[in-house]
């Protein structure tokens, strides 16, 4: 049996009152007497409601959840200090929805216009008179993007779960075993840990297959490969986790075992490069330059990393195209990799606290070569 650790939520109902008085603060600047929240990340961040179908209703002086009749319970644990609306069987959202914005009169209501549809928003138009419906975008992602301390806990207790999954099962690998297998085992000892499940659909690349980027496994047995890539990561209370190492056997070849130095010294070189006030196109390139030293460029095939939080993709992104620049307290991946077709791939991530003065690796699994011995 696993022994699991003392996993205990970090949120709080001081946090979402918080993150509410955040986001009225912003209406004004946006040009908006309120809010509706309809993206389930962003209702999520913001009340600590867990479900779906559900809205949030946020104006000047209050907050208001619309939701059903299958969450009255659930919205009475989560989300106590936040007014409900309940939705009987016989009436739909979208009427709700008009209900509750008839109360605040002739007002200008943002919309998160990236998660609502040309249907529903025309519908919203239709019943909801006298209101003025203004497009908006980015608004509760705007908040996301720094994380609060019960946030870094979450994330730092999703690391957890996931490093001591890696450490369990690297172990147990056999010949016979296939990289479905060695998937399928990362979910259930993440469950068994504590997790909710894995924060993606975890990439097990063995040889070859570790070239392609988003890989998924497949029934490739583990009997003759030299290399094996794996990309995973836990999700604790909605919070995910996010690391890749690669394995190799003694008898991995040269080439592998340069490219390996290579992809290491470009990760460690862009770590020391974070700090706040830093601009991320910038992280991406001290990493492009190392591996162009080692004339492996041209195998990193894509940006250097990405937020994480509520969602495993989050701003802000690492890469040339990017225009962020770092703060405090935001959680990013730092996740070089180069790739040969029909040979191997190599990634090397972890996850990273931007902190006051620099940052903090929040994942402590090795990764120098001599400590990634593939051994079946």
């Amino acid at each position: 049996m696993i022994a699991t650790h003392n996993l205990i939520p970090t949120m709080t109902s001081h946090n979402v009152r918080q993150r509410i008085a955040r986001l009225q603060s912003v209406l004004a600047r946006h040009d908006i007497d309120a809010l509706l929240i309809s993206d389930e990340i962003n209702v999520r961040y913001a009340s600590h409601f867990a479900g779906d179908s559900s809205l949030l209703l946020i104006t000047r002086d209050s907050a208001t959840i619309l939701s059903d009749q299958r969450y009255a319970t659930q919205l009475q644990l989560e989300c106590p200090n936040i007014a409900h609306a309940i939705r009987p069987p016989d009436q739909a959202l979208n009427d709700l929805v008009a209900e509750q914005v008839a109360k605040l009169g002739q007002v200008r209501l943002g919309f998160e216009s990236a998660s609502v549809s040309v249907a529903t928003h025309r519908e919203w138009k239709k019943k909801c008179e006298g209101v003025t419906w203004i497009e908006t975008i980015g608004i509760v992602e705007g908040l996301r993007i720094v994380k609060d301390a019960s946030e870094i806990a979450t994330i730092r207790q999703a690391i957890d779960i996931a490093e001591r999954t890696y450490q369990s099962i690297i172990p147990k690998l056999r010949p016979d075993w296939t990289e479905l297998d060695i998937a399928h085992e990362i979910e259930s000892t993440m469950r068994v840990l504590g997790a909710e499940g894995v924060s993606f659909a975890a990439i097990v690349g063995a040889g070859e297959s570790g070239a392609l980027p988003h890989y998924r496994p497949r029934r490739t047995h583990l009997a003759d490969t030299a290399t094996l890539l794996f990309d995973f990561g836990a999700k604790f209370e909605g919070y995910a986790s996010d690391i890749t190492r690669t394995l190799a056997r003694e008898n991995a070849s040269s080439e592998f075992r340069h490219a390996y130095a290579g992809v290491l010294e470009s990760q460690l070189a862009a770590i020391d490069a974070i700090g706040p006030g830093v601009a991320t196109k910038h992280i991406d390139d001290v990493a492009r330059q190392v591996l162009r030293k080692h004339g492996l460029a041209e195998a990193f095939k894509h940006g250097l990393g990405h937020g994480i939080g509520l969602q495993i993709h989050e701003s802000p992104r690492l890469s040339a195209l990017s225009n962020e620049v770092l703060a405090e307290d935001m959680v990013i991946t730092v996740e070089p990799g180069v790739y040969f077709e029909g040979k191997f791939g190599i990634r090397i991530e972890d996850d990273v606290l931007v902190t006051s003065s620099g940052c903090e690796v929040l994942t402590h699994l090795p990764k120098a070569l001599v400590d990634c011995c593939l051994i079946l």
